[in-house]
This record gives structure tokens, C-alpha cells and sequence, in this order.
């Protein structure tokens, strides 16, 4: 191969003529003497104004040398470099069907959950705002959660969006400034093609809008021959065959949509959209091959719906009913309604080997396309009824039978069938069954798991602190309390002799003056003294008596200090040891950190959390990501650690946005050491401005050139350490990609959504914590937050009630044994967006107004989980279930009357017998009063009645005594004298 550079100052002609010089040498020597030939892409128009000139310059070289030495002749060679493009190496049909899948999410996951949007809402946007939104989805996948890289997608042309009886089925289609008409007996089309890789991909779909049984009919066919056609692709076959076995079944099944039906079934997909020479039509001889792709395109055109009615219809309905205006109206929207077309689409690829007797691969299989699914139904039953009365309605006494008159279709909202809270109530009852079972099987299995933290303990039944007398150093034979911190032990005088203890059998020590002399008091830990039976030399000596305390006197006081001040230090480094041993025994073994050979991606100047002990001034350092694991270090030789890539459970990547920090934060599997701290949390974050406050001084003004240019600086700082975290991240994404034993660990790093966060007080403190794709995280206050979602069995909304400004959150895990998590103080203001939350992350909520006893309920559930599950599992925490139960009792004993109210309800009867009217006059009451206090008893009367119960009941001591109340003042009773008994009157 020679290459003729064009030096950029020229056009190129001089190097032109020498290609076309050495094109004609090439065939001076032939046998034949003829033209040479020379193969051109005849039908690819050239671009630019070099490929124009070098266009010429080949059709001056073919018209002046024919039929000379040295001839051009020009062959169109399209064809045969179409023919090998055609088949695809296993790189190529894995970009396809990227692209398909590309193609299909964006028509799954954002165009149809839009439409239903718009439909439901009635909101309003044309064909061509609607291809604008999808076409920035495509170009940038992650909206979707699609993990391909931006940089390889595209789009192979703008998405199309046809609706309102314009249809236009041509691959050139392209969508319009109308708006998307989603009336009754509406149909949408969507086509969407995706590019990976430079690979194109195609998927269509139909959505009918309260589909007639024409239109129903009609998709069924044209979905039944665009599987036949589909399932017609095997090698060997031929091209022409494919688009037959489609024309078979909708002449067998619908022969009068035959007409309507498109002149071809696709074509082959690659590199070029329409791969030449590929067409699925009767005509095409050519035969499938293995590795080929075809874009199986299938539609119906031109059809008419009769049930839609005209505009002369509409026209005329309107003015029989007296309302001309609204009727021709309502007839220009039914004629937008009364043609339609169907359309289908799928990118399919060819297996080199069957499986189950199908020879490809749909890669656009996840956009669903049955008529279930794609068919809406908009209407109540109510309004189909009265439609369907409509449609039947008789003759009138004139003969003429009155056409029916369809109206709009009416939303969910206007029915008021379901609201965002029903929809939510539905999908919680569902998350209730499945939790029972779920809870059922785990707990069948034994899956409860083991707690948090349980390790390894230490056994105190091996400890020896001498292995021989002679063991002993001689410096410490006398006969006093000793204490050896090379071999950790004290030895005590009993009984002449000077018996070892380990220091780790000494619960404490304490020293107490009296007097001239002092005591020491020694503790021993012994079987009973609150320590499990595993910590305890009991089961190593079962039948030995142990000593609880021992107390020694002594005039020494100064020795006495020493001896406990020794213990209680010795003691204390001996545990400090002890729980880092026991901590490291935990650990789980780490593999070795294989270093990059290359330079690895790199991030510096970084603080780590937990930070490393000792003194001295803290270091940043920077972090690497090499083969299997990142490495942390600092300029300090034994400030390093290394977090190894499969150790990771969760990664998190949070740029400062309202924080004072960026950071990186990795959740583990299995805590590791750093520094002297065991943990499964490692935090590796940058400052984003500097945390100074300038003391003293007036308030700064807000348009002060150094406090703006202060604040700018800050800005430019944050802008750029977010920028650097990001490229390390991509970085790091990157090398996980490429590794296929890192990318089945399917790592990835989560970005919080922090408009779905809330404040709320996790520990000891309030923070804003935030969900991300798999965890609830906190990740600026110590201790951090991360909740595994996989992990929650349940959460319990509790103190939620009229009048609460806050509430608490309680997150029980799947591991019974797991202490529950609080979440506390959740202003009420967030209750909405929390339960929409756990509602789309399919977790079961309950709500309560109290705080519950959640170490007592778990502790029920582990002793009785068969009774747990036949109670009905959670449901006991329902809060609606029982409020609905509260109102049945309340509504069957709401009231109950007792012989007391029956008995004033019998006087009530007969006050109401001897009273004509409720409302009397001034004056009928005034002598109904009158009458009253001349009718009524005497005080006289009254103390005679009471003294003759006094003697029935035989009281008459107690009037003897003297004892009573004096009677009203101004009213003495007759016959009492001055000393006289007074007797209160009995009511």
C-alpha cells in the first residue's frame, strides 16, 4: 500500500492524478489489453469537497480512456462488501444487540412511563418535544440505568412518535410539531433506533388507545405474521421466504388486510442501517447465513376505523343536538381518528446453532409487544355500557336509526378509581403476602442468621503464669503481695507462700485507709459473677472450689498504693491487648494486592476515616486503584491501607454539594484493620474549602471585592475537586470493566439522591441522610449509616398522628438476631416522600402512634415463629387494619343503655306526659314555681322524717352524741333548744 499525503495548503489534484496514473500502470501488462477496472460505491454520494473532486477525477479518467490502453472502467462494488459486512464475528453481534437493548430500554423505561404521564395527567406535548426528551436519553444511558458507556451510543435516526391519523410507515419518517393525540380509539406509533458502537439497532411499537374490535383483530394479525416471519429466519432459508411466510398468515387469517400490508419485511442491520441486498421481500433470492442481523420491520397502512365517524358526521350530530359549535368539534378530533396505520419492529440476530428449534436471538425482546400490553383502556365499565347502548340505539319513529356518538375517554383520575395512595395501599397489601412467604421459607430454612459482632472469645481456662518455680525471679520471694509485668501476674502471700494469680482472673482491686492501717481488697472473676461459662476456668476444673475475694492488712500504705496502682495499669493494658487479639482473630485473611505495572489511576492529598491513632501531626495521603484492590498511604512508612476489590459491598461516590467535603466511602463484606480500629467502613474524602473563620473585625459587606472574590475561589475549588473525584471514579469503572473477574463482583459506585433525603437522628446526633440505588446511607457524621436495602425485612413508621411534628423510622432486618435501627426525629413533613420511597424500593411499611418494644417482639417471633406466621406475620403492626376493627366493635356496641338511664328515661317519659309544651311562657313558669315551693315539704317536716329513719335504723346514738351539721342559717328547727341535737336531713 502506498500512501500519496495532501499537503494542507493544496486540493489534492496532483496526488489524484498520480493514484489515477499507478490505477492505469496496473493494467498496462494484462493479457487482454482491456480497461482497468476500477470498484466505486456508485450509489453513496460523495461529501466534501475533496471526495467531489476525487468523484471527478475518477469520471474523467473513465470517459477518456475508453476503449483505449490504459482505460478506466468504473463497478459498483456496494454489493459485494454489502455481502461480506452481512455476516458479523461475535464482537460485532454483541455491539447489535447492545444497540437493540439500548433501544428497547429507552422505549421501556422512559417513552411509555411518559405517555401514561401525559395520558393520565392530560398534559399536552407534540411528537417532536417528545423525540427531543428521547433522544437525550439515548445519548446519555444512565438516566435509564442503563450501564453503557455515553461516548459508543447514538442514535441511528430521531425517534418517530405519529398519533392523529397521520401515519407515515417509511423508514425517512420523521415527527411532527402536532400534539400526541391520546383520544378514544387513538393509536401511537414509536420507533426508536439506537447505535453502539457504530452498530445500529430498530424497535417499534403500537399503542392503541381504547381499541375497537377491528383494530384489536387487526394488531393480532399483524402481530401473529410478524412472529411467523421471524421464525421463518433460519440459514439456508431465503430472503424472499421470510416476508412469504408473513403474507401467509394474514391471507389466512384477515385476507382483506392483505392490501394494507408492507412491500417487504425489513432488512439487514450492521454498520448500516439498511444493509444492501437484504431485503426481506418476495424478490430477494439470497439465503440467511449464521451471524447476520436483520431489522424485521411489519405494518398495516391505510386503514379505516367506520366507528370514529367523518367530520360531516361530526358535523351533523352537532347541530342535532343543538350545539353546532361543540359538535363540529368533536367531529374534527373523530376525523383525526378514523384512518390509522399499525407498526412492528424488532432487531433479531442469527444463532449459528438452534436452540429449541429457533435459529435467533430477539434482542428487543424485553419491550413487550402483546396486545395486553400495549392496549389501554381508559374508559370505566359504566361508560362502556352507556357507549355500547349508544352504539345499539333503535330506530326513531321516523325510520332512522340515530349513529352513535362516541365521547372522550375519561382518566383514572376523573373516575376516581384509584389515586397515588390507593395505588399505594394496593401495591403495600401485595408486599404483605409476599413478605409472609418470603418470612415462611426463610424461617423454614433456619436463615436467622447469626448477630453482628459475634466472634471469636477469649478462653481464660489456658492462662498460666509460671510454667516452673524457678520461673519465679528471685526479687520477688518475699513474703508481701508482688506484682511481675513481665509475665503478667501478682503474687499474693496465703498462707506462707506466695500463690500467682493472673492478672486476667482480677475483676478489681481496690484500697481503703483506716486508722494506721490500710486494706487492699482483691476481686476475682468466678463462675457466678456475671461472665459466660466459655470465659471461665470453670469447665476445665469442674469440681475445683474457686476464691471470690481475698483482703490483706497492711501498715504499709505506700506499698499498698503502689501495688493496687500496678494492678489496675497492668490490668488494663492486658484487656486493651486482649480485645485488639480477639478483634484481629475476627479478621477475615485479605489476598495480596497486585500492583499496576503501568501508572494507576490516582487520587491525592485525601483524609481517611477512621483516622490512624498515635500522636503526632496527621498526614493526608493519596489512594491507587491497582489490579484487585485500592492502596491508601501516607508519607508515614505504617499508615497504609489496602481495600481490596472484592471485599467491597457497597462504594459510594458524594460530590460536595451543600457539604464541606467530597468523599469516596466503602462499605465491606468483612471489617479490616486500620490503624489500631477494626471496621467495615473506610472513608476517604478532600476538604472543599477551608475551614477558617476570621475572628474580630466588623461584618463584612456582601459586595466587598475580596469577600466575592473569596467566595469565587471557594466555588473553583469545589468545581475542581468534584471534577477530580469524578475522572478517578471513571477511572476506576473503567479497569472494572475491562477485568471480567471484576466485573461478575458487578461493582459500581452510588451517587445519593439527595432530593429524596431527610433529616432524621440515627445515633446521638441529627443529620441529612439519603437513599442511593441499594442503601440508605449517612455519610458525613461519625458513626456513618449504610442499610443494605436486600437486608430489611420490614420498616415501622412509629409516633405518626395528627398533631406530631416529627415521627421515628424503624428498620427491622431479615437477620432477627440484628438489633432493630432507629432513625429518629423525621420531621412529619417528609412522611409523604419517605412512604413514596419505601414504596417504590418494594418495602413493606407499617405505620404505629407509639414506639414499640422491638427487643421483646423479636424475641417472640425466634421462640414461636410457626405462631408468628399464623397470626398473620407483620400484620399485627397494620395500623388501618385495627383502626377498622376498632370502628366495627365501636359502631356494634355504640350504645348500650343500663337500668339507670332507663329508669330516667321512664321519668322523662312522664315529665314529658304531665308537660304539654317544652317552651313555656315567663309567666306559666312563674306560677309552675309557686306552686312549687307551696307544694314541697317543710324544714319541719323534712326533720321529722329524718328522725323517724334515725330510730327505724337504730341511730339513736348518733343523735345522742350531739354530732351534725347546725341547720341553714335563719332556719332553726321548732323545739331545739340551744344545746340541742341537730340532725342533717337524709337524701
Amino acid at each position: 500500500m502506498v500512501l500519496h499525503p495532501k499537503p494542507r495548503s493544496e486540493d489534492g489534484s496532483s496526488q489524484m492524478a498520480q493514484v489515477i496514473s499507478a490505477i492505469r500502470a496496473s493494467g498496462a501488462g494484462s493479457a487482454g489489453g482491456g480497461p482497468v477496472r476500477l470498484g466505486v460505491l456508485a450509489k453513496e454520494a460523495p461529501e466534501g469537497a475533496v471526495m467531489e473532486k476525487w468523484a471527478a477525477a475518477v469520471a474523467a479518467a473513465a470517459s477518456g480512456g475508453e476503449g483505449g490502453e490504459g482505460a478506466v472502467e468504473t463497478v459498483d462494488v456496494g454489493p459485494a462488501l454489502g455481502d461480506v459486512l452481512a455476516v458479523k464475528d461475535d464482537g460485532e453481534v454483541i455491539n447489535v444487540k447492545k444497540a437493540a437493548f439500548l433501544s428497547a430500554q429507552a422505549l421501556k423505561a422512559f417513552v411509555v412511563p411518559k405517555m401514561e404521564v401525559l395520558i393520565d395527567e392530560e398534559r399536552s406535548m407534540t411528537h417532536a418535544e417528545l423525540m427531543e426528551q428521547t433522544e437525550e436519553v439515548i445519548t446519555d444511558p444512565a438516566k435509564i440505568k442503563v450501564k453503557l458507556k455515553p461516548d459508543n451510543c447514538d442514535i441511528c435516526y430521531p425517534p418517530v412518535f405519529q398519533s392523529g391519523g397521520q401515519y407515515d410507515l417509511r423508514a425517512s419518517a420523521v415527527s411532527s410539531d402536532d400534539p400526541l393525540c391520546y383520544d378514544s380509539m387513538g393509536v401511537i406509533i414509536c420507533a426508536i433506533g439506537a447505535r453502539y458502537a457504530s452498530y445500529c439497532s430498530n424497535v417499534a411499537r403500537t399503542y392503541l388507545i381504547d381499541a375497537t374490535k377491528a383494530q384489536e383483530k387487526a394488531y393480532q394479525v399483524l402481530l401473529r405474521a410478524q412472529e411467523a416471519a421471524i421464525a421463518a429466519i433460519k440459514p439456508g432459508t431465503k430472503l424472499g421466504d421470510v416476508y412469504r411466510a408473513a403474507v401467509a398468515v394474514v391471507e389466512r387469517e384477515a385476507p382483506e388486510l392483505v392490501a394494507h400490508l408492507t412491500k417487504h419485511a425489513g432488512t439487514g442491520i450492521g454498520i448500516e442501517f439498511r444493509e444492501a441486498g437484504l431485503t426481506l421481500n418476495a424478490k430477494n433470492e439470497r439465503t440467511v447465513k449464521p451471524g447476520m442481523a436483520f431489522n424485521v420491520v411489519l405494518g398495516l397502512h391505510g386503514l379505516t376505523n367506520p366507528e370514529a365517524g367523518g367530520k360531516e358526521g361530526g358535523e351533523a350530530n352537532g347541530s342535532a343536538e343543538g350545539g353546532g359549535k361543540e359538535g363540529g368539534k368533536e367531529g374534527k378530533g373523530s376525523a383525526k381518528l378514523r384512518s390509522y396505520a399499525l407498526l412492528l419492529a424488532d432487531t433479531v440476530t442469527v444463532r449459528s446453532a438452534a436452540d429449541k428449534d429457533r435459529w435467533v436471538d430477539v434482542a428487543t425482546a424485553s419491550a413487550s409487544k402483546s396486545f395486553a400490553d400495549v392496549a389501554y383502556s381508559l374508559k370505566g365499565e359504566d361508560e362502556e355500557e352507556e357507549d355500547t347502548d349508544k352504539g345499539k340505539r333503535p330506530a326513531d319513529a321516523g325510520g332512522a336509526a340515530e349513529p352513535a356518538v362516541f365521547a372522550r375517554a375519561h382518566l383514572r383520575s376523573e373516575n376516581q378509581e384509584a389515586t397515588k395512595e390507593e395505588l399505594r395501599r394496593q401495591h403495600q397489601a401485595e408486599l404483605a403476602k409476599q413478605k409472609i412467604e418470603e418470612t415462611a421459607r426463610r424461617l423454614a430454612a433456619g436463615g436467622l442468621g447469626a448477630r453482628e459482632g459475634e466472634g471469636a472469645k477469649r478462653q481464660t481456662g489456658d492462662l498460666v503464669s509460671y510454667g516452673d518455680v524457678d520461673e519465679i525471679p528471685l526479687a520477688m520471694k518475699d513474703y508481701k503481695i508482688q506484682v511481675d509485668q513481665r509475665h503478667e501476674s501478682v503474687l499474693l502471700p496465703i498462707y506462707g507462700l506466695l500463690v500467682p494469680f493472673h492478672v486476667c482472673m482480677i475483676r478489681n482491686v481496690t484500697s481503703q485507709q483506716d486508722g494506721g492501717h490500710i486494706y487492699i481488697r482483691i476481686i476475682f472473676n468466678v463462675p457466678g459473677a456475671g461472665f459466660s461459662g466459655s470465659d471461665l476456668p470453670m469447665q476445665k476444673f469442674p469440681d475445683s472450689v474457686f476464691i471470690k475475694e481475698l483482703s490483706f492488712k497492711s501498715t504499709d500504705s505506700r506499698h499498698a498504693n503502689q501495688v493496687v496502682q500496678l494492678i489496675k495499669t497492668m490490668s488494663k493494658h492486658v484487656r486493651q491487648r486482649e480485645s485488639e487479639r480477639a478483634e484481629r482473630a475476627t479478621l477475615v485473611t485479605q489476598e495480596k494486592l497486585q500492583l499496576s505495572k503501568g501508572r494507576p489511576p490516582r487520587l491525592p492529598d485525601l483524609w481517611i476515616r477512621p483516622s490512624f491513632g498515635g500522636k503526632g501531626r496527621k498526614l493526608t495521603g493519596s489512594l491507587e486503584a491497582h489490579l484487585n484492590g485500592f492502596r491508601y498511604s501516607t508519607a508515614k512508612p505504617d499508615e497504609r491501607v489496602e481495600v481490596m476489590y472484592g471485599n467491597i459491598k457497597h462504594a459510594f461516590f458524594q460530590p460536595a454539594e451543600n457539604e464541606m467535603i467530597t468523599l469516596l466511602h466503602f462499605h465491606l463484606h468483612n471489617p479490616i484493620m486500620v490503624g489500631k480500629k477494626k471496621t467495615k467502613d473506610v472513608q476517604f474524602f478532600a476538604e472543599v474549602m477551608e475551614v477558617v473563620q476570621t475572628v474580630g473585625g466588623s461584618r463584612r459587606s456582601a459586595y466587598d471585592p475580596d469577600e466575592i472574590e473569596e467566595e469565587q475561589r471557594e466555588r473553583e475549588r469545589r468545581s475542581k475537586i468534584n471534577r477530580e473525584f469524578k475522572s478517578f471514579v471513571s477511572a476506576v469503572h473503567s479497569l472494572w470493566e475491562k477485568d471480567r473477574e471484576l466485573a461478575r463482583l458487578d461493582l459500581e459506585f452510588d451517587v445519593p439522591f439527595r432530593e429524596l433525603g431527610f433529616h432524621g437522628v440515627p445515633h446521638k446526633s441529627s443529620a441529612f441522610i439519603v437513599p442511593t440505588v441499594n442503601c440508605l446511607v449517612e455519610l458525613i457524621e461519625v458513626p456513618f449509616l449504610v442499610v443494605t436495602l436486600n437486608e430489611v425485612e420490614i420498616v415501622n413508621l412509629e409516633r405518626v398522628g395528627l398533631g406530631q411534628k416529627t415521627f421515628d423510622m424503624a428498620i427491622v432486618f431479615k437477620d432477627f438476631k440484628r438489633d432493630v435501627l432507629r432513625i429518629d426525629a423525621i420531621p412529619s413533613t417528609s412522611l409523604d416522600s419517605v412512604k413514596e420511597w419505601l414504596n417504590s424500593m418494594n418495602i413493606k411499611y407499617y405505620e404505629s402512634r407509639l414506639n414499640l418494644s422491638w427487643k421483646a417482639i423479636l424475641q417472640n417471633i425466634m421462640s414461636d415463629p410457626e405462631a408468628f406466621l399464623a397470626d398473620g406475620g407483620w400484620e399485627f403492626l397494620n395500623l388501618e387494619a385495627s383502626d377498622s376493627e376498632g370502628d366495627e366493635s365501636e359502631e356494634s356496641q355504640a350504645y348500650e343503655p343500663s337500668d339507670l338511664e332507663e329508669a330516667a328515661s321512664d321519668d322523662d317519659d312522664d315529665e314529658s306526659e304531665d308537660d304539654e309544651s317544652v317552651v313555656d311562657s315567663e309567666e306559666e313558669g312563674g306560677e309552675e314555681e309557686s306552686e312549687e315551693e307551696e307544694e314541697g315539704p317543710t324544714w319541719d317536716e323534712l326533720e321529722a322524717k329524718a328522725l323517724r329513719e334515725d330510730r327505724e335504723k337504730g341511730e339513736e346514738s348518733d343523735r345522742g352524741s350531739g354530732r351534725g351539721p347546725p341547720p341553714p342559717m335563719g332556719k332553726r328547727p321548732m323545739g331545739s333548744g340551744s344545746g340541742g341535737p341537730m340532725k342533717r336531713p337524709k337524701y
